[in-house]
């Protein structure tokens, strides 16, 4: 199982660069960021810091998404990075939540996504795609190589990442929900011709090492309330019981009431308070070291090949010097 570091890009960025260096040391194989132009600093401009103070270490959004850089921006950021550095990024993308809603607009249609999926990597990896219309083509990219890995929930953005994505983001850890859309997503691989054990499986989720378990949640607690995010357009699609939506992901956004993406993300965001501590427990990784190792070996036996930590907490630091000296030590193949 491969482990990768996920952060905001908070000013200083040299702090983000820092972590990440300190990841890299701990074994951690990916460096993963937010990509909200309005809420936090550029990511990639802090990729290219991050790519020249480590070796191995392989980054990229998650995620992204199609509206806010025009889809030929966004191929020739990653490919001037991979010329730069070795191939060493990774196109995490979706449909767009805090990124699209703080400036005002609504996420993008999946339509719109799955034609950036495409785009995006044929532009880096330099071949011609069409843009509006228009053949484009990077002249310039040799021995281009960008995987682009989807974020999804709903059956269709499922069936979506399974057909097109090279990789399938699932933004919580709750092993039931994790086997049912694995199971879909790796369906509707096969179904379209494709080796479903092509698509990379990353879960990502907070983890928290502690014993004082209430407290691990209330620094975790913001995780729920960003998810709800997305299961709120769910229920508004699908209703509150629906065939195609596990009532696991959907009942606890009841008492949700609004949202307010100015704490987006963050420990203490107070508009999480709706979120219970059975979703804290079930969505994240909390708990002693042994808890945490426990919970890895039954998502990577339902095939998940990368656990990609939310730092967004008190104890960045102690997090990924116990992963490194306990937590990926004994899930190394």
């Amino acid at each position: 199982m491969d482990f990768g570091l996920v952060l905001q890009t908070d000013p200083p960025a040299s702090a983000v660069v820092g972590l990440m260096r300190r990841a890299e040391r701990n074994g951690f194989r990916y460096g993963w960021t937010f990509d909200s132009a309005v809420l936090w600093q550029e990511p990639f401009v802090i990729y290219s810091r991050i790519l020249e103070h480590t070796t191995e270490l392989i980054v990229g959004p998650m995620v992204t998404n199609p509206g806010t850089r025009t889809w030929e921006v966004t191929a020739s950021t990653f490919a001037t990075l991979n010329e730069m550095y070795g191939n060493r990024t990774v196109c995490g993308i979706g449909r767009g939540d805090s990124a699209m809603r703080v400036a005002g607009r609504a996420p993008n249609t999946l339509a719109r996504l799955g034609e950036a999926i495409d785009v995006i990597r044929e532009l880096a990896e330099g071949r011609e795609a069409l843009v509006d219309g228009k053949p484009l083509r990077l002249p310039w990219v040799k021995d281009g190589k960008l995987p682009v890995w989807m974020a999804a929930y709903g059956p269709k953005a499922l069936a979506m990442a399974g057909e097109r994505a090279d990789g399938f983001i699932l933004q919580l850890a709750d092993p039931y929900l994790t086997e049912t859309m694995v199971n879909a997503v790796r369906t509707a691989a096969s179904d379209a011709g494709r080796d479903p054990d092509s698509v990379t499986i990353c879960v990502a989720a907070p983890a928290y090492v502690g014993d004082d378990l209430g407290h691990a949640r209330d620094q975790c607690r913001w995780f729920g309330g960003m998810v709800g995010n997305h299961v709120a357009d769910l229920v508004s699609r699908y209703g509150e019981h629906s065939d195609l939506v596990p009532d696991a992901l959907t009942t606890y956004i009841k008492q949700r009431e609004g949202y307010d993406y100015s704490h987006h993300g963050r420990a203490g965001n107070p508009s999480t308070d709706f979120v219970p501590d059975d979703i804290v427990d079930r969505f994240c990784l909390l708990g002693p070291a042994e808890a945490h190792i426990e919970k890895l070996k039954t998502l990577r036996a339902l095939g998940v090949d990368q656990f990609a930590l939310y730092n967004m907490h008190d104890a960045k630091e102690r997090t990924i010097d116990t992963y490194g000296s306990e937590i990926i030590p004994a899930l190394a193949d």
